[in-house]
């Protein structure tokens, strides 16, 4: 099964994309990387490569940021050698995470999951 990391400025928020994602696909394997080192508000490399450590399997690993600087601290992580099996997706966090981690429980691999959450980016909320 294709893991899934959330990272935001907010460990709340992180954590909570992973409640709602967790409603529709439970099996899902998610992780969050929110909030800085200190507790407070930011992103912290360390807690991004934690969790996809936390959620790596031999299927790949989608990672989703909620915007700023968290896509830049997930950027810089994923430049570093051993993520090759490890894509950073554009799409919006929470309707991302929910259609991915859907598609992840399903059996899809690591192109189809991130394709689901893509297509988030498309959706009519009206």
């Amino acid at each position: 099964m294709v893991g899934i990391v959330i990272v935001s400025h907010s460990r709340k928020l992180a954590e909570g994309v992973i409640d709602a994602a967790h409603i529709m696909a439970a099996e899902c394997p998610m992780a969050a990387a929110g909030g800085a080192d200190d507790g407070g508000y930011g992103t912290s490399p360390q807690k991004i490569k934690d969790a996809i450590q936390e959620v790596s399997g031999p299927d790949g690993v989608a990672v989703l940021a909620d915007m700023g600087s968290a896509v830049m601290t997930a950027e810089m992580v994923l430049e570093e050698p051993g993520y090759e099996n490890v894509i950073l997706v554009d799409c919006p966090v929470a309707e991302g995470a929910i259609a991915g981690a859907v598609s992840s429980v399903c059996g899809d691999d690591l192109k189809e999951v991130v394709r689901q959450a893509e297509s988030a980016r498309t959706m009519s909320k009206l």
